[in-house]
């Protein structure tokens, strides 16, 4: 039942034979009614934002999380690169070891190099700044890993070559055995070099003189070997040597041994490489036990240091 202005309700329970009637006002139902469309409105606009919230806040954990994996795995690819950078560099030194090797066995056995320079001086290196530890970690880094990848195939190019050097060098050297064998390479007596080839301040005059041969310091009777197979065509005293030997290895090479103790060996006595000839003293004008030992190219004194390969 309904009035003009109000609205009538009425409740009947199975239980009870009583009618409950309930009057409401239009005015009080629609604010009600619009009161509770507030309500539920408020309600879902902050249960959304409440979950946009709770999204956003997922999100950035999960790029948090990203960005710390993407910074240790910088961290690993810039240690990495130093690693690389490093052994860029160890390779850069055995390929220019091997070109100074080739390069004293050319001479040593008097052949002449074909071709172009091996191009190590091309190959550049990467900078200690770029490596440095407290440089930003995406500074450069793919520029970087570029460029060591290119020096990569530069060193490959090279050793490439330097194989085919040596290929020819080897080559070579099967046809000159006698010459090689003739030809001194090895470093006569141990111990330590006192005086290089060259110009120097002599220890007696003090003024600036030539010095002919290497100076070697070790202990008195120490054994000095013959640098390569030859003849010994000279074995006894000199003027201010003292007890010398002289070897002719044939090929205009020649190689003198000074201030000796003992000598083993006679005139015209033929001698291998490595054969003990002398033992190390201090005869002759000398300042202490050492061998003056010198190399000579058709009677010329030539840096014995480009003769020894060990």
């Amino acid at each position: 039942m309904q009035m003009k202005n109000r609205i009538k309700i009425w409740f009947h329970s199975s239980n009870h034979s009583r009618i409950r009637e309930i009057s409401l006002s239009k005015s009080f139902l629609l604010c009600s009614t619009f009161l509770v469309l507030v309500c539920a409105g408020v309600v879902s606009y902050l249960g959304h934002d409440y979950y946009l919230l709770k999204h956003t806040d997922l999100n950035n954990t999960a790029l948090r999380e990203t960005i710390i994996n993407q910074k240790i795995e910088l961290e690993d690819q810039r240690r990495q690169i130093q690693l690389f950078a490093g052994e860029i560099q160890g390779l850069k030194e055995k390929v220019t070891k091997l070109d100074q090797l080739e390069n004293q066995v050319r001479l040593i056995a008097d052949i002449d190099k074909s071709g172009q320079s091996s191009g190590l001086l091309g190959i550049g290196g990467v900078s200690e700044t770029d490596l440095d530890q407290e440089l930003p970690l995406n500074t450069r880094h793919n520029a970087l890993i570029r460029e060591m990848h290119h020096q990569v195939k530069q060193i490959e190019s090279v050793a490439e070559k330097e194989k085919l050097d040596f290929d020819y060098l080897i080559e070579k050297l099967q046809q000159k055995k006698n010459l090689l064998a003739a030809s001194p390479s090895i470093k006569p007596v141990s111990g330590v070099i006192t005086s290089p080839f060259g110009y120097r301040k002599s220890p007696f005059t003090g003024r600036r003189t030539f010095h002919s041969g290497l100076d070697i310091s070790n202990r008195m009777g120490t054994k000095i070997v013959s640098t390569a197979a030859g003849k010994v065509v000279f074995a006894g005293r000199k003027s201010g040597y003292g007890n010398v030997i002289i070897i002719d290895h044939g090929y205009g090479k020649a190689t003198k041994y000074a201030h000796l103790r003992d000598i083993l060996v006679k005139k015209n006595q033929h001698v291998k490489r490595g054969e003990a000839i002398a033992t190390l003293g201090n005869t002759g004008r000398t300042t202490g036990p050492h061998l003056h030992y010198e190399v000579l190219v058709n009677g010329t004194p030539v840096n014995p240091a480009k003769y020894i390969l060990n």
